[in-house]
C-alpha cells in the first residue's frame, strides 16, 4: 500500500512553481522505491559510509546541476556519513518540543529550504556475479532525498527514520568508478508529521550500502512462531517471497544457541511458481523467548539448485514466543508481562541521530544492568541493528511509527487562546478534533500515514523482541490511523497495535495514558472500556515518570500500582536521555546545549533535557531510583526469616545468590558525651558483627518463600544501631552483566539506637563581652558573636580559625530559611507560587533579644524574629533559642508560626549555615551515598557515608537543587587538618535532612549552564527539619500531599559541634 508507480522524474532543480517539487507534496513521497522487505544484509554488502563530497546551498535553486558529473570545485567540502548537516558546520541545530519552526500551511513548506548535496563514488567488488540485481540502501535520511546514479535520476524518498532501497542496476557499470548523488532537502511535506519532540537535524544519518541479490531469490521474508495450547510445543511458520525460482529449492536449518542442530521434519520446499509461499515447521518444546529468558535460535534459509549449489543464503535468529491478549491482559507465552521501559530516542551528544552502533549497545547494557526490560521506539523506528540487541539481550519492545504532528494543536489553541493551566481533557475536546484535520483525518495525507506504517512492520516483523506496533505519537486521531491499524493487522495479526491518540481504544488493542496521576491511573483501571466489572484490552502508560532534572518523583507510587492491578501493566519512563548537544562557548568553556543555545528561534529551552541519563549517557539519581524501583525481587524481614519475593515473571531465582551483612554504627562522638569522655579524637565508626552467603530455596516466578536467617543475624546485639543488608547478585556472567552484578538489595534495621540527650563534660566558665552592637561568648578557643541588631549568630570560631561567618551585612552566619532552589519540576507550578509569595525574599526583622547565664558554662540566648518579604503581608514568627557551652557546642532551637496570608506549601523548613570552604570533606550516617527526597530516596542505604564536599553536588545539564540527603544521625564536615563541625538534631524526630555546596540557591536558579556556576566564597550547609519532594511537575503530577511541606507551626533544634 502507498506505492506509487514508477514516473520520469522532472522535479529536480525544476523552477516551475505551477507544479509542485516532490518534496511540497503529500502525495509523492516516494518515486522507483522498492517495496519495504525484511532486515537482511548479505554478507558481501558494499558499506558506502565515510568521507563524502558535499555542497550547502541555502535552497534548492541554489544548489549545484546533478544531471551529469558534479563538478567538485571550491565550493564543495568533505562531509561525514552517517552524520547531520548542521553538526559539521552547516547552519545551525533547532529544538522545538512541539511547534512547528516554519508556518504552517500543509503540504507547504519554506521556500528557504536548506539543501545538501552528497556526492561520492564506488566500485561494484568484482566477485559479485554479473547478473546480480544491484541495490542502493538507505537505513535513514532526514528529511527527504532524491537519487542519482552516474548522472540519471534514479528515485525519490521521504520518511526520515524508514529504509529506502532502489534497484540501480540499469545505472551501474561493472568495473568502472561510478558516481552517486543524492540531494537532502532539510524540509518537505513529511516535515509536517515528523515533529517529534527532539532537535530537527538534517543529512544522510545512518549507513548507506551497495548490496547485491540474485537474479533467483528470495525477495522478502517473514516469521511466525505458534506454540500450542500448553505452550510447550510450536510451529515455525516462514512465508517467502520468491522470484525466478523454477526448478529450484529452498531448504531450513534450525539451531540452537549453543549450535546444535534441531531436528524438522521435511526441511525442504519446492516452490512451482514465483510469489509468497510457506513452509511450516514443527518444533518440540523449544526453549521459549522473554525478555527475562532471550533464548534465540539461529534458521538458515537457503535458495539451492537441484544440483545444490547455493544462490542465495539468508541466516537469522529467531526467538519462539506467542503474544496474546487474554481476558484483557496483554500475555507472551500465557503470562502475564509488566513493561518496566523507557522511551528512546536516537541520541548521541555530538552527532545527534547518527549513533554509533557500540553507543546502542553502551545504552542497552546501561539499561539492562538498571532492570529496565522494555524500550518505547519513540517517536520513529531506531537503527535495524539496534533490534538485533534486543533480541539477543532481551527487551519488550514497542516499535513506532515515524508520525508526530504535535504542532497542529498550537495553531489551534493559540488563537483561541487556550490556557495551559486547563485540563489537559478540556483542552483536548477544544483542540484536538480541528487538528486531526490537517493531516491525520485528511485523506489526501492517508497514503503517506499508511507508507509509514508499511516500512516499519514490513523492516521489523521478524524479531522476537518486538511484541507491540505503534502508529505514531501525538497525532491526534483521524482516519488514516485506522487505515495503518488495518494494514498492520492485515498483514501481522500476531501483535497488539497501540496508540495513545485513540484515547477510547477504537482501534488500538489497548488503552494508552501519558503522565496521569496513580490515582486516576486507578480510576480508569476501574471504569474505562469496563463492563459488568469485565474489560477487553489493556492499559499502558506510553509516558509517564517525567524524568526532567532532579526528578522524577513516585516511582514507587506507579509501581505498586502496576503490581496492585492485573490490567495495569506497565510503561515507559520519559525519556531514556537528556538530547544536550556539546558546544562550547566564546570562552571555549564546554556545555551541552538545548534550545535557544544555537540561536534557534522559536525553541522549547530546556525540554529536550528530561531523561533518565546526562546528555553524555551516564546516569542520572532518578536512574538510580527506577532501578531500585524495578528490581525483580523484593525482601524483608519477619521475625527470624528473611521473606523472599520473586518479581520475575518467568525465571526462578536460581541464577542469583544472596549475599548478606550485619553491621553495626557506633557513634563514639555521642558515647563519649554521654560518659563524661572528652571527644576531642572521637570518631563515628561501623563495624561488621556478621557476613555471608544466604542459600536461596528454589523460588519460581512469581512465589514467595520464607529462609530461616542464620543465628549470627537474628542474634546480632550491640548498644547501638544494627542493619542487615542482602544483596541479590548474579551468580554467572550474562550477555549484560559480569558475575556478582547486584540485581536487587533490601535492608532492614535490626535494632534502634537512642543515646539520649548528653551532657557536657567541660565545667570552664563562658566569658560574656557586651557591646552596643554585639555579644561575644568565648571560652578557650571558642569565640561565638551575636548580632543584637539582628539578633542573629554572627560568627563562631575555634581556635582562630572561622567556623560560621556572616554571608554579608544583616545576613548573619546562620538563619532560618524555607528557600531553596527550584528543579525543573517546580518551574511550572511550585516555584512561580513560592515566588509570588516572596519565599525566595525573605527578610528578618528584630522583635526581642534576650541573653541568660543558665549556669558558668551556658549561657542561653533568646532571639525572636518575623521573618517576611516585602510587599505582601504574611510572615513567619520565629523564636531561636541558641544555647551557648563550654565543650564548644551551639544548640539552635526554632519555633515557627505562620501569620496572615501564606502560602499552603514551601519548599522546606529548616536552616542556612555559611561555613569555611575550608571544610572540603564530610561524613554522614543516614540515607546515602546519593542524594534523597521523601518521594525519591529507595535507593540510598543506610550507612556511614563519607565524601568531598564537591562530589554532594549532583551536576544536572541544567543547574538546579540538588543534593539533598535524608534521615541523616549526624553530618560531619571537616578539613585538612582543622576544627570541623558536627551537626545532630535534638527533637524528637532525630532524623534530619541536609545538604552541602558550594553554589548559592540563586546561582543554581539564575544559571542556564554549569560551566557559568560561580562557587561562593564559603561552604553553604543546609540543616531541615521538613523537606518537600520533587514530584514530575514539568510535565506529570506534582508532589504529593503527603510529601509537601505544610505552611503551618512548626519546630526543630539542632546541635553543632566543634570537632
Amino acid at each position: 500500500m502507498g506505492e506509487l508507480a514508477p514516473t520520469q522524474m522532472t522535479s529536480i532543480g525544476s523552477n516551475q512553481l505551477e507544479s509542485l517539487p516532490d518534496y511540497n507534496n503529500e502525495k509523492i513521497f516516494q518515486r522507483n522505491r522498492l517495496p519495504a522487505r525484511a532486515y537482511d544484509l548479505p554478507k558481501d554488502s558494499l558499506l558506502l559510509s565515510g568521507k563524502w563530497n558535499f555542497h550547502y546551498a541555502p535552497t534548492p535553486m541554489h544548489a549545484p546541476p546533478v544531471s551529469g558529473k558534479p563538478d567538485i570545485d571550491g565550493s564543495w567540502t568533505d562531509i561525514n556519513v552517517p552524520g547531520h548537516w548542521q553538526l559539521q558546520g552547516f547552519g545551525h541545530p533547532h529544538y522545538t518540543n512541539t511547534v512547528y519552526p516554519f508556518p504552517v500551511r500543509p503540504p507547504h513548506i519554506p521556500t528557504e529550504n536548506p539543501t545538501g548535496t552528497y556526492h561520492r563514488t564506488f566500485t561494484m567488488p568484482e566477485t559479485w556475479a554479473e547478473h546480480s540485481q544491484l541495490r542502493l540502501r538507505f537505513d535513514g535520511v532526514d528529511s527527504a532525498f532524491h537519487l542519482l546514479v552516474n548522472g540519471q535520476e534514479v528515485g525519490y524518498h521521504q520518511g526520515s527514520r524508514n529504509t529506502s532501497e532502489f534497484d540501480v542496476s540499469g545505472l551501474v557499470k561493472r568495473g568502472f568508478e561510478n558516481d552517486l548523488v543524492v540531494r537532502v532537502y532539510q524540509w518537505c511535506d513529511g516535515s509536517y508529521i515528523e515533529d517529534q519532540d527532539q532537535w530537527w537535524l538534517s543529512g544522510i544519518f545512518r549507513d548507506v550500502y551497495l548490496i547485491a541479490l540474485p537474479q533467483s531469490r528470495m525477495e522478502d521474508f517473514a516469521i511466525v512462531t505458534k506454540l500450542d495450547s500448553e505452550y510447550r510445543d510450536a510451529t515455525l511458520e516462514v512465508a517467502l517471497l520468491l522470484q525466478n525460482v523454477e526448478g529450484l529449492k529452498v531448504s531450513f536449518g534450525l539451531r540452537d544457541h549453543h549450535g546444535n542442530g534441531v531436528e524438522l521434519q521435511d526441511p525442504i520446499l519446492r516452490p512451482e511458481t514465483k510469489g509468497r509461499v510457506t513452509k511450516s515447521l514443527a518444533v518440540s518444546d523449544p526453549k521459549k523467548w522473554t525478555a527475562e529468558t532471550p533464548n534465540l535460535y539461529s534458521l538458515t534459509i537457503q535458495l539451492r539448485t537441484q544440483q545444490g549449489e547455493t544462490l542465495q543464503s539468508i541466516e537469522t535468529r529467531i526467538g519462539f514466543r506467542s503474544i496474546e491478549i487474554r481476558d484483557g491482559i496483554l500475555t507472551v507465552n500465557g503470562k502475564r508481562i509488566l513493561l518496566q521501559g523507557v522511551n528512546r530516542h536516537d541520541h548521541h551528544p555530538e552527532h545527534g541521530r547518527a549513533v554509533p552502533l557500540e553507543y546502542i549497545k553502551k545504552d542497552l547494557l546501561l539499561m539492562k544492568a538498571n532492570n529496565i526490560n522494555a524500550l518505547r521506539c519513540s517517536h520513529y523506528p531506531p537503527d535495524p541493528r539496534m533490534l538485533d540487541l534486543c533480541d539477543e539481550l532481551g527487551f519488550w519492545v514497542m516499535d513506532e511509527a515515524d508520525l508526530e504532528c504535535h504542532g497542529f494543536y498550537d495553531c489551534v489553541a493559540k488563537p483561541q487562546d487556550i490556557p495551559e493551566s486547563m485540563n489537559y481533557e478540556e483542552r483536548k475536546k477544544l483542540t484536538f478534533p480541528e487538528a486531526a484535520k490537517y493531516t491525520s483525518d485528511n485523506p489526501s495525507w492517508q497514503g503517506q500515514y499508511v507508507d509509514r506504517m508499511e516500512a516499519m512492520v514490513q523492516r521489523d516483523k521478524n524479531h522476537p523482541s518486538v511484541i507491540i506496533w505503534s502508529l505514531g505519537n501525538e497525532a491526534f486521531y483521524g482516519q488514516n490511523h485506522k487505515a495503518m491499524y488495518d494494514y498492520a493487522k492485515a498483514v501481522d495479526p500476531t501483535r497488539p497495535v497501540h496508540y495513545e491518540g485513540d484515547a477510547h481504544a477504537v482501534s488500538a488493542d489497548m488503552y494508552s495514558y501519558m503522565y496521569p496521576s496513580v490515582e486516576r491511573l486507578k480510576r480508569l483501571a476501574d471504569t474505562e472500556g469496563v463492563t459488568d466489572g469485565k474489560f477487553e484490552k489493556p492499559i499502558v502508560l506510553c509516558e509517564y515518570g517525567h524524568a526532567m532534572g532532579n526528578g522524577p518523583g513516585n516511582l514507587e507510587g506507579y509501581q505498586q500500582a502496576f503490581r496492585d492491578v492485573p490490567r495495569l501493566q506497565g510503561g515507559f519512563i520519559w525519556e531514556w536521555a537528556n538530547h544536550g548537544l556539546w558546544k562550547k562557548d566564546d570562552k571555549s568553556r564546554g556545555f551541552y546545549a538545548y534550545g535557544g543555545d544555537f540561536g534557534d528561534e522559536p525553541n522549547d529551552d530546556t525540554f529536550v533535557m528530561d531523561g533518565l541519563c546526562h546528555s553524555d549517557h551516564t546516569p542520572t539519581p532518578g536512574l538510580v531510583e527506577l532501578k531500585k524501583v524495578a528490581e525483580p525481587v523484593h525482601a524483608w524481614v519477619e521475625e527470624s526469616n528473611l521473606v523472599v519475593q520473586n518479581r520475575y515473571g518467568f525465571r526462578s531465582l536460581d541464577h542469583l545468590t544472596a549475599v548478606y551483612k550485619v553491621k553495626v554504627f557506633t557513634d563514639r562522638y555521642a558515647q563519649d558525651l554521654m560518659s563524661g569522655r572528652s571527644h576531642a579524637n572521637a570518631t563515628n565508626s561501623s563495624k561488621i558483627l556478621a557476613s555471608g552467603t544466604i542459600d536461596l530455596p528454589q523460588i519460581e516466578a512469581g512465589q514467595t518463600s520464607y529462609i530461616s536467617l542464620p543465628a549470627e543475624v537474628s542474634n546480632a546485639n550491640a548498644d547501638s544501631e544494627i542493619w542487615l543488608t542482602v544483596s541479590f547478585r548474579m551468580r554467572e556472567a550474562s550477555a549484560w552483566a559480569k558475575a556478582g552484578h547486584e540485581i536487587a538489595w533490601s535492608q532492614h534495621q535490626l535494632q534502634a539506637s537512642d543515646y539520649g540527650e548528653p551532657r557536657s563534660s567541660h565545667d570552664q566558665r563562658l566569658n560574656i563581652e557586651e557591646s552596643a552592637t554585639v555579644w561575644t561568648i568565648t571560652s578557650g578557643d571558642s569565640r561565638v558573636t551575636i548580632d543584637r541588631t539582628t539578633g542573629m549568630l554572627q560568627s563562631w570560631q575555634s581556635k582562630g580559625v572561622e567556623l560560621l561567618a556572616a554571608k554579608g551585612p544583616r545576613k548573619g552566619a546562620l538563619h532560618p530559611s524555607f528557600w531553596r532552589a527550584p528543579t525543573d519540576n517546580d518551574r511550572p507550578s511550585d516555584d512561580p507560587y513560592w515566588k509570588r509569595f516572596g519565599v525566595d525574599a525573605m527578610t528578618s526583622q528584630l522583635r526581642s533579644l534576650s541573653i541568660v547565664r543558665s549556669s558558668d558554662d551556658e549561657v542561653e540566648i533568646v532571639s525572636k524574629l518575623y521573618l517576611a518579604p516585602p510587599i505582601l503581608d504574611w510572615g513567619m514568627e520565629a523564636s531561636i533559642t541558641y544555647t551557648i557551652k563550654s565543650d564548644e557546642s551551639i544548640s539552635i532551637g526554632a519555633k515557627l508560626t505562620p501569620r496572615g496570608k501564606a502560602p499552603a506549601n514551601l519548599p522546606r523548613i529548616g536552616l542556612d549555615l555559611y561555613l569555611s570552604k575550608a571544610l572540603t570533606q564530610s561524613g554522614y550516617f543516614g540515607l546515602g551515598p546519593g542524594e534523597s527526597y521523601p518521594d525519591k530516596r529507595g535507593a540510598q542505604k543506610v550507612d556511614i557515608h563519607s565524601s568531598p564536599v564537591r562530589d554532594l553536588h549532583t551536576s544536572y545539564d541544567v543547574p538546579q537543587e540538588n543534593g539533598n540527603r535524608m534521615d541523616a544521625r549526624w553530618v560531619k564536615l571537616n578539613g585538612d587538618g582543622g576544627p570541623g563541625l558536627h551537626a545532630t538534631r535534638l527533637d524528637q524526630d532525630k532524623l534530619f535532612s541536609w545538604a552541602a555546596s558550594m553554589y548559592s540557591a540563586e546561582s543554581l536558579d539564575a544559571t542556564r549552564h554549569p560551566c557559568d556556576l560561580r562557587e561562593e566564597n564559603m561552604l553553604l550547609l543546609r540543616l531541615d527539619g521538613a523537606t518537600g519532594g520533587v514530584g514530575s511537575g514539568a510535565c506529570g503530577p506534582g508532589v504529593l500531599e503527603r510529601d509537601q511541606v505544610k505552611c503551618e507551626e512548626s519546630s526543630f533544634a539542632f546541635r553543632l559541634r566543634r570537632v
